[in-house]
């Protein structure tokens, strides 16, 4: 009876949209030959539609903030996507099932670390609207912090401006330090980690079989070791954690 209340409220039309976003290159890794999304995000949203006995459709998006404002819209039925509290506006999430580290890379010569970016006269670059973007924007009370609309404009303004630091997940974060061998490095330790969670659009009624459906999806999806698998399957080890049980 709880899969037919989530199969009604989740794929009412008996296909279940799963919005992708594109941007996180650990779990969207590549594209298949017909070029649907391939990696850990849409190998889960295939395991929930399986797991509600309906077919899925991918939906991708270029950045999550594009996802998230689709809400309104109801041009999805789930989500896989960094959670964060200004997005849950329309969107109930789950506990995350798993997660990124960001974090700042410096000059090589810097003497910023975690603990002390957030002073005057330090200007930090950040690609607008991601995860982490929205929590520096609700945290950092001295340092500047200087949006970019992609990940690349926004290493290109930090490098060509000579600025003192760049926020991102650190994976990517890493990748680029071959954009400029010997300039600069990653700090060790993280500001916060991005939760990649499971989303369903929140509905007027208030029922809550959608959200409960997807919250057992994604606590057994942890401690069965299919996040894991995926993660190791795609071959971001190391870059994507599970997270923790809720």
């Amino acid at each position: 009876a709880a899969v037919a209340a989530a199969r009604a409220q989740l794929a009412p039309s008996g296909v279940l949209r799963a919005g992708i976003n594109l941007s996180n290159v650990l779990l969207v890794t590549g594209r298949t030959s017909t070029g649907e999304p391939e990696g850990v995000a849409p190998d889960l949203a295939k395991r929930i539609a399986s797991a509600l006995g309906v077919q899925v459709k991918l939906v991708p998006f270029p950045h999550p903030n594009v996802l998230c404002d689709a809400a309104k819209d109801g041009a999805w039925d789930v989500c896989l996507v960094g959670a964060d509290p200004a997005r849950a506006e329309k969107i109930d999430f789950t506990a995350a099932y798993c997660e990124i580290q960001a974090t700042y890379m410096v000059r090589a010569a810097s003497n910023l670390t975690i603990a002390n970016v957030d002073r005057e006269g330090v200007q930090v670059v950040s690609k607008k609207g991601g995860a982490y973007d929205l929590w520096l924007a609700r945290n950092l009370k001295h340092a500047k912090l200087v949006q970019e609309d992609t990940l690349d404009t926004s290493f290109d303004t930090f490098h060509s401006q000579g600025l003192d630091a760049l926020a991102g997940l650190r994976p990517k974060l890493l990748s680029d330090l071959s954009k400029a061998p010997g300039l600069y490095r990653v700090l060790d330790g993280h500001f916060m980690a991005v939760q990649q969670a499971l989303g369903c659009l929140k509905v007027s009624d208030g029922s809550t079989a959608g959200i409960d459906f997807l919250s057992r999806f994604a606590e057994d999806a942890k401690s069965s070791g299919l996040v894991q698998e995926l993660i190791d399957l795609h071959g971001v080890t190391g870059k994507l954690s599970v997270a923790a049980t809720a």
